[in-house]
């Protein structure tokens, strides 16, 4: 008798489970970077950009003046020194990565606009980067690297 309530219980359970994340539960990952707690752009992300070479090296932080992000990316040059910019940002109303990206830690070198990327769990971003000095437009995507336990 003993079994077969342990048996229904273990059903029980897994059912519970299996709704929970069928209705958006807590398995679930975020459909909107807006659902995302601020932490989880905490950490290392790479960086591609169509137009531009290699993979840039993000780190992202809580800004120490408002509910939003700061950091640095980083860009290696192959027969240059390596640039660092400031980025600053946060998920806008439109739930939308919106990273301001500055060279001089001035003026704004670059806008980052991006979307969660579907089923990415807060991981992955896609979006279009504008380059202040010329207006060009590029696509991007950013990916988050680590593991996110260790990511704060």
């Amino acid at each position: 008798m003993k079994g077969l309530r342990r048996a229904w219980l273990a059903a029980a359970c897994l059912a519970f489970a299996a709704g929970a994340a069928a209705q958006g539960g807590p398995a679930a990952c975020p459909a909107s970077a807006a659902e995302l707690p601020l932490q989880a752009l905490f950490g290392d992300w790479e960086a591609r950009i169509d137009g531009t070479r290699g993979v840039a090296k993000v780190k992202l932080h809580q800004h120490p003046d408002y509910a939003g992000v700061r950091g640095t990316i980083t860009r290696d040059g192959d027969a240059a020194p390596a640039t660092v910019s400031q980025l600053a940002g946060d998920i806008d109303d439109d739930g939308m990565l919106s990273l301001d990206e500055s060279l001089d830690g001035h003026a704004i070198s670059g806008v980052w606009l991006g979307a969660l990327e579907p089923g990415s769990c807060g991981r992955a971003f896609k979006g279009v980067w504008r380059d202040a000095a010329n207006d060009s437009t590029h696509p991007f995507v950013l990916n988050k690297i680590g593991n996110s336990a260790t990511d704060r």
